[in-house]
């Protein structure tokens, strides 16, 4: 099995990417890959599990609510930086999260780096 790391870097509600990028990321969990997600700089709003897509105010539906759904294809934890300990978004989040130091011992118990 291998083992992926994606990064995801941009925002919830205004990239069509990061939908794709998301959904992407569950193809791979899907099909026997084992992921895990970092989260960082814009993409700590796909934290954020309140919204509601509303086709009159958003482009894309939201990231946010596909992200909800990783726990069924075996995504429990996101990885945020330390850096990001403090942030709004990580301290009201619901979700599993461990804290990691972005470094080559880190990213070198991964096969494949995605970086989206």
């Amino acid at each position: 099995m291998k083992n992926i790391l994606v990064i995801l870097n941009h925002a919830n509600v205004t990239q069509l990417q990061t939908v794709e990028a998301v959904s992407a990321t569950m193809v791979l969990a899907t099909f026997g890959s084992n992921v895990k997600v970092l989260l960082q700089d814009q993409a700590l709003t796909l934290l954020q599990n309140n919204m509601i897509f509303d086709t009159q105010k958003n482009a894309f539906k939201l990231a946010s609510n596909l992200v909800d759904g990783f726990e069924f294809y075996d995504i429990e934890t996101l990885y945020i930086l330390n850096k990001d300990v403090n942030h709004p978004y990580v301290l009201a989040t619901s979700h599993h999260l461990d804290v990691i130091q972005l470094n080559p011992e880190f990213l070198q118990q991964f096969d494949h780096i995605l970086y989206w």
